[in-house]
């Protein structure tokens, strides 16, 4: 019987509820400096207004070495009642030290992701529930094809679930053809982000019959336009019938994109983007979306 693993624990698909498939309340990276999510009091100020506005699950894709802050997330859960799911995985290499990199190259960075979905991370207590991987524009560069190789491994030794940060949403189909290709990954094992940067339909409609997910996570950082598409990117892939693929999430990745700081934030998913897509597919779809479809995504038989 497939399982999510929280913070808290392993749980049924079905209890995770009004889920933000893609999110972060915790996060640092050279490339974002100045605007680290590492502030406990807004992380559960955030948690707070997910949980007004009806939330009551965020899958955290905030990856290794990049502020994760795992061992806060258990006592956020209780106090918001909100599960949440933290990652283990590898951003791109420009999120990283050098050293590290060498470090954690081949066997080493597999071994990790193991640990931290099977004993936990660090002393923390906290076992991981997906690995978090990310591919480059339009491409997959050395770094890329190293960490998704681990993240394969890690996978057929745990069962877990592997995310994919498409860079600007794009490069969807190399990634399937390294991961469900050469590596044997199941693709209802992989989801795909930030599909909504990149609203190709002729792509989505290749992602979603390799079976992985779809993710449309956020409001667009890479062009405004993008927004005002999702929808109908959404509906596509509905009446091509691949509406059973789908997830939505609000990707903040920095301080100033908290809703508590004046940002859209977690809420926005439930307070604009839930009604916007009503409109274009129906209630009920977008409702199995937020609450059926992430329990399928995010579960596993795990080993």
């Amino acid at each position: 019987m497939r399982h999510v693993r929280t913070v808290l624990g392993d749980i049924p698909p079905a209890e995770l509820g009004v889920c933000d498939a893609h999110d972060h309340l915790f996060l640092r990276s050279p490339l974002l400096p100045g605007q680290e999510l590492d502030d406990v009091s807004a992380a559960r100020a955030e948690l707070a207004a997910f949980r007004a506005a009806g939330g009551t699950a965020v899958v955290q894709w905030t990856p290794y070495g990049m502020g994760r802050r795992a061992a806060d997330l258990p006592a956020l859960s209780r106090a918001a009642g909100v599960r949440i799911v933290c990652a283990t995985g590898m951003h791109q290499a420009a999120h990283y030290e050098p050293e590290l990199l060498e470090r954690l190259s081949g066997a080493a960075l597999a071994g990790l992701f193991v640990r931290e979905l099977t004993d936990g991370i660090g002393t923390s207590g906290v076992r991981a529930g997906l690995i978090k991987v990310a591919g480059g524009f339009h491409g997959l560069d050395a770094h890329a094809r190293r960490t998704m190789t681990a993240a394969a491994e890690a996978h057929h030794a745990t069962g877990a679930p592997i995310a994919v940060h498409l860079e600007l949403g794009t490069g969807a189909l190399d990634v399937l053809d390294l991961l469900c290709g050469e590596l044997s990954v199941p693709g209802e094992r992989v989801i795909l982000g930030h599909l909504n940067r990149f609203p190709d339909p002729v792509v989505h409609q290749e992602a979603a019959a390799a079976g992985c997910w779809l993710a449309f996570d956020g409001p667009s950082r890479a062009h405004h336009a993008a927004d005002w598409r999702m929808p109908e990117a959404v509906r596509a892939l509905a009446e091509a019938g691949f509406g059973d693929r789908l997830l939505l999430g609000g990707d903040t990745v920095t301080a100033g994109a908290r809703s508590v700081d004046g940002g859209p934030g977690m809420p926005y998913l439930l307070r604009r983007v839930r009604q916007r897509l009503a409109v274009a597919v129906g209630g009920e779809l977008v409702e199995r979306i937020l609450t059926e479809h992430p329990g399928r995504a995010f579960a596993a038989d795990w080993r």
